[in-house]
């Protein structure tokens, strides 16, 4: 019976360190300028350029934060190390979904992480990528409204 409870006792500290491990390769965004608290903060991971930042559907994953004062915070957690770019929208009306008018302009706020300008368009994911080394890494966007 000693060996049972030794080898219970040993593989629950071994989920417990694992499980901290896990925890630990974690991406957090602050998310700032939003201006109000409608809504969440929906930011979506990209591991590449496909579909960013627009097709929030080829996001390899989506958190959605409350706001309050104005930001948010979203953490991704289990991410593994590799080049990742972060798009970010303020979901005022609670839709899901990126909304524009009849002309494809974002009605939403929207950042993008790194904060690059895209003077005409949308941000690439070249200027919005960024290395997470595992571990935890912590990133700011700033969301801008564009109407």
């Amino acid at each position: 019976m000693p060996r049972v409870a030794t080898f219970a006792a040993a593989l629950a500290l071994f989920a417990s360190v694992v499980g901290e491990a896990r925890a630990a390769d974690a991406i957090d965004v602050e998310v700032r300028g939003l201006r109000n608290s409608h809504g969440a903060a929906n930011c979506y991971l990209y591991a590449s350029a496909d579909g960013f930042p627009l097709d929030l559907a080829k996001a390899q994953k989506r958190v959605a934060a409350p706001i309050s004062g104005g930001a948010a915070t979203c953490r991704f957690e289990n991410v593994a190390p590799g080049a990742y770019a972060i798009a970010v929208v303020h979901d005022e009306r609670g839709t899901g979904k990126l909304e524009r008018n009849l002309m494809g302009i974002p009605t939403d706020g929207v950042g993008a992480s790194n904060d690059p300008t895209a003077h005409f368009g949308q941000p690439s994911f070249t200027g919005a990528r960024f290395s997470h080394a595992g571990g935890k890494t912590r990133l700011v966007v700033h969301v801008r409204y564009l109407l």
